[in-house]
Protein backbone atom coordinates (compact mmCIF):
# COMPACT_ATOMS: atom_id res chain seq x y z
CA UNK A 1 0.00 0.00 0.00
CA UNK A 2 3.04 2.50 0.97
CA UNK A 3 4.52 1.89 -2.58
CA UNK A 4 1.43 2.85 -4.36
CA UNK A 5 0.64 5.56 -2.05
CA UNK A 6 4.21 6.81 -3.03
CA UNK A 7 3.71 5.72 -7.32
CA UNK A 8 0.67 7.86 -6.99
CA UNK A 9 1.99 10.73 -5.24
CA UNK A 10 4.88 10.59 -7.90
CA UNK A 11 2.02 10.40 -10.60
CA UNK A 12 0.75 13.59 -9.46
CA UNK A 13 4.13 15.38 -9.06
CA UNK A 14 4.72 14.66 -12.34
CA UNK A 15 1.12 16.08 -13.55
CA UNK A 16 1.94 19.17 -11.45
CA UNK A 17 5.07 19.81 -13.19
CA UNK A 18 3.33 19.72 -16.16
CA UNK A 19 0.56 21.84 -15.95
CA UNK A 20 2.83 24.16 -14.28
CA UNK A 21 4.91 24.36 -17.48
CA UNK A 22 2.08 24.93 -19.52
CA UNK A 23 0.65 27.67 -17.77
CA UNK A 24 4.00 29.63 -18.44
CA UNK A 25 5.44 28.67 -20.65
CA UNK A 26 3.07 26.87 -22.81
CA UNK A 27 2.46 23.44 -24.83
CA UNK A 28 5.64 23.40 -26.67
CA UNK A 29 7.81 23.53 -23.19
CA UNK A 30 6.24 20.17 -22.22
CA UNK A 31 9.19 17.40 -22.68
CA UNK A 32 9.77 14.92 -20.79
CA UNK A 33 12.84 15.96 -19.31
CA UNK A 34 11.83 19.23 -18.61
CA UNK A 35 8.80 18.12 -16.73
CA UNK A 36 11.08 15.79 -14.88
CA UNK A 37 13.26 17.97 -14.20
CA UNK A 38 10.45 20.20 -12.97
CA UNK A 39 8.56 17.53 -10.48
CA UNK A 40 12.33 16.71 -9.34
CA UNK A 41 13.11 13.13 -10.56
CA UNK A 42 15.15 11.21 -12.56
CA UNK A 43 14.65 12.19 -16.69
CA UNK A 44 13.93 8.21 -16.65
CA UNK A 45 11.28 8.49 -14.22
CA UNK A 46 7.73 9.31 -16.06
CA UNK A 47 8.34 6.65 -18.00
CA UNK A 48 7.61 4.49 -15.23
CA UNK A 49 4.51 5.79 -14.40
CA UNK A 50 3.10 6.78 -18.13
CA UNK A 51 3.72 4.36 -20.86
CA UNK A 52 4.54 7.24 -23.37
CA UNK A 53 4.43 10.91 -23.65
CA UNK A 54 0.90 10.69 -24.84
CA UNK A 55 -0.19 9.35 -21.85
CA UNK A 56 1.38 11.85 -19.49
CA UNK A 57 0.19 14.78 -21.19
CA UNK A 58 -3.47 13.67 -21.70
CA UNK A 59 -3.20 13.79 -18.03
CA UNK A 60 -1.82 17.47 -17.88
CA UNK A 61 -4.58 18.36 -20.25
CA UNK A 62 -7.17 16.44 -18.03
CA UNK A 63 -6.57 18.76 -15.78
CA UNK A 64 -7.76 21.80 -17.74
CA UNK A 65 -10.94 19.88 -18.75
CA UNK A 66 -11.45 19.46 -15.17
CA UNK A 67 -11.34 23.01 -14.34
CA UNK A 68 -12.93 23.96 -17.66
CA UNK A 69 -15.88 21.69 -16.23
CA UNK A 70 -16.07 23.56 -13.01
CA UNK A 71 -16.06 26.75 -15.14
CA UNK A 72 -19.28 25.69 -17.11
CA UNK A 73 -21.00 24.55 -13.61
CA UNK A 74 -20.15 27.69 -12.11
CA UNK A 75 -21.66 29.88 -15.54
CA UNK A 76 -24.77 27.30 -15.91
CA UNK A 77 -25.89 26.36 -12.22
CA UNK A 78 -29.38 25.95 -13.21
CA UNK A 79 -30.06 30.02 -12.31
CA UNK A 80 -31.67 31.97 -15.44
CA UNK A 81 -32.93 30.74 -19.53
CA UNK A 82 -31.25 28.07 -21.42
CA UNK A 83 -30.26 30.76 -23.47
CA UNK A 84 -28.68 33.07 -20.40
CA UNK A 85 -26.95 29.73 -19.31
CA UNK A 86 -25.84 29.10 -22.62
CA UNK A 87 -24.29 32.69 -22.72
CA UNK A 88 -22.69 31.74 -19.68
CA UNK A 89 -21.17 28.67 -20.84
CA UNK A 90 -20.00 30.13 -24.04
CA UNK A 91 -18.08 33.00 -22.08
CA UNK A 92 -16.74 30.78 -19.37
CA UNK A 93 -15.01 28.71 -22.40
CA UNK A 94 -13.70 32.03 -24.53
CA UNK A 95 -12.53 33.18 -20.86
CA UNK A 96 -10.68 30.18 -20.06
CA UNK A 97 -9.36 30.02 -23.62
CA UNK A 98 -7.83 33.84 -23.13
CA UNK A 99 -6.25 33.29 -20.02
CA UNK A 100 -4.46 30.11 -20.38
CA UNK A 101 -4.25 29.22 -23.67
CA UNK A 102 -1.29 27.06 -23.79
CA UNK A 103 -3.23 24.70 -21.67
CA UNK A 104 -6.45 25.27 -23.84
CA UNK A 105 -4.25 24.41 -26.67
CA UNK A 106 -2.73 21.21 -25.19
CA UNK A 107 -6.68 20.19 -24.64
CA UNK A 108 -7.71 20.05 -27.19
CA UNK A 109 -4.84 18.87 -29.50
CA UNK A 110 -6.19 16.23 -32.04
CA UNK A 111 -3.48 13.54 -31.15
CA UNK A 112 -4.22 13.90 -27.66
CA UNK A 113 -7.78 13.29 -28.42
CA UNK A 114 -7.85 10.07 -30.58
CA UNK A 115 -8.45 7.47 -28.20
CA UNK A 116 -8.35 4.89 -30.57
CA UNK A 117 -4.80 5.57 -31.68
CA UNK A 118 -3.75 5.71 -28.37
CA UNK A 119 -5.61 3.25 -26.44
CA UNK A 120 -3.07 0.85 -25.12
CA UNK A 121 -1.23 4.66 -23.62
CA UNK A 122 -4.15 4.49 -20.97
CA UNK A 123 -3.80 2.98 -17.41
CA UNK A 124 -7.42 2.60 -16.84
CA UNK A 125 -6.46 2.05 -13.29
CA UNK A 126 -3.95 5.10 -12.78
CA UNK A 127 -5.05 8.11 -10.95
CA UNK A 128 -6.45 10.62 -13.80
CA UNK A 129 -9.36 8.48 -15.30
CA UNK A 130 -10.58 7.62 -18.29
CA UNK A 131 -9.06 8.63 -21.84
CA UNK A 132 -9.12 12.42 -22.69
CA UNK A 133 -11.48 12.03 -25.10
CA UNK A 134 -13.85 11.02 -22.38
CA UNK A 135 -13.45 13.96 -20.46
CA UNK A 136 -14.87 16.57 -23.33
CA UNK A 137 -18.12 14.53 -23.47
CA UNK A 138 -20.28 15.66 -20.01
CA UNK A 139 -19.31 19.59 -21.52
CA UNK A 140 -20.47 19.25 -24.60
CA UNK A 141 -23.69 17.17 -23.10
CA UNK A 142 -24.26 20.01 -20.87
CA UNK A 143 -24.53 22.13 -24.33
CA UNK A 144 -26.57 19.54 -26.19
CA UNK A 145 -29.40 19.69 -22.96
CA UNK A 146 -29.21 23.59 -22.74
CA UNK A 147 -29.94 24.33 -26.78
CA UNK A 148 -32.80 21.49 -26.32
CA UNK A 149 -34.01 23.41 -23.53
CA UNK A 150 -33.94 26.56 -25.24
CA UNK A 151 -36.05 25.18 -27.95
CA UNK A 152 -38.58 23.56 -25.84
CA UNK A 153 -38.93 27.13 -23.71
CA UNK A 154 -39.20 29.20 -26.93
CA UNK A 155 -41.86 26.21 -28.51
CA UNK A 156 -43.83 26.55 -25.36
CA UNK A 157 -43.87 30.32 -25.15
CA UNK A 158 -44.09 30.11 -29.00
CA UNK A 159 -41.20 32.88 -29.56
CA UNK A 160 -38.63 32.08 -31.82
CA UNK A 161 -38.43 30.54 -35.51
CA UNK A 162 -40.11 26.94 -36.07
CA UNK A 163 -38.11 24.06 -35.29
CA UNK A 164 -39.27 21.71 -37.76
CA UNK A 165 -36.92 21.74 -40.39
CA UNK A 166 -34.24 22.34 -37.89
CA UNK A 167 -30.98 20.21 -37.46
CA UNK A 168 -31.06 18.05 -34.34
CA UNK A 169 -30.06 20.04 -30.98
CA UNK A 170 -26.81 18.04 -30.98
CA UNK A 171 -25.43 19.00 -34.45
CA UNK A 172 -26.71 22.67 -33.80
CA UNK A 173 -24.57 22.18 -30.06
CA UNK A 174 -21.59 21.14 -32.44
CA UNK A 175 -21.61 24.22 -34.62
CA UNK A 176 -22.23 26.27 -31.73
CA UNK A 177 -18.79 24.25 -30.08
CA UNK A 178 -16.65 24.64 -33.34
CA UNK A 179 -17.89 28.63 -33.71
CA UNK A 180 -16.75 29.23 -30.31
CA UNK A 181 -13.10 27.49 -30.73
CA UNK A 182 -12.85 28.99 -33.78
CA UNK A 183 -12.93 32.70 -31.75
CA UNK A 184 -10.85 31.33 -29.24
CA UNK A 185 -8.37 30.48 -31.44
CA UNK A 186 -8.79 33.90 -33.77
CA UNK A 187 -8.36 36.02 -30.79
CA UNK A 188 -5.46 34.03 -29.35
CA UNK A 189 -3.69 34.73 -33.13
CA UNK A 190 -4.73 38.15 -32.98
CA UNK A 191 -6.50 37.87 -36.14
CA UNK A 192 -10.19 38.87 -34.95
CA UNK A 193 -9.10 41.78 -33.26
CA UNK A 194 -7.40 43.23 -36.47
CA UNK A 195 -11.10 42.37 -38.45
CA UNK A 196 -13.31 43.09 -35.69
CA UNK A 197 -11.19 45.28 -32.90
CA UNK A 198 -14.00 45.69 -30.57
CA UNK A 199 -14.30 41.26 -29.72
CA UNK A 200 -14.12 40.26 -26.52
CA UNK A 201 -14.74 44.17 -25.30
CA UNK A 202 -17.70 44.72 -22.45
CA UNK A 203 -20.71 43.02 -23.89
CA UNK A 204 -19.36 40.93 -26.62
CA UNK A 205 -21.90 41.81 -29.68
CA UNK A 206 -19.42 38.69 -31.39
CA UNK A 207 -20.71 36.38 -28.96
CA UNK A 208 -24.63 38.02 -29.20
CA UNK A 209 -24.56 37.16 -33.15
CA UNK A 210 -22.96 33.27 -32.66
CA UNK A 211 -25.94 32.65 -30.52
CA UNK A 212 -28.61 34.08 -32.47
CA UNK A 213 -26.94 32.43 -35.50
CA UNK A 214 -27.55 28.74 -33.71
CA UNK A 215 -30.28 29.56 -31.49
CA UNK A 216 -32.04 32.51 -33.41
CA UNK A 217 -32.63 35.87 -32.65
CA UNK A 218 -33.16 36.34 -28.42
CA UNK A 219 -36.15 38.91 -29.17
CA UNK A 220 -37.76 37.26 -32.50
Amino acid sequence: MERANEANSLRERLIDAGVDLVMTEGSASLGLREIARRAGVSHGAPRRYFPTHHALLSAIARRGFTDLAARFAAAADGTGTPREQLRGLAGAFLDYAGEYGGMFELMFRHDLLDSEAHASDTDADAPGGPRLRESTLPLFARLVELVTQDRAQRTETGSGPSYDSAPPPALTAAALWTNLHGIAVLRASGSLQLAFPGAGEGPDPLLTAVLDAHLGRADA
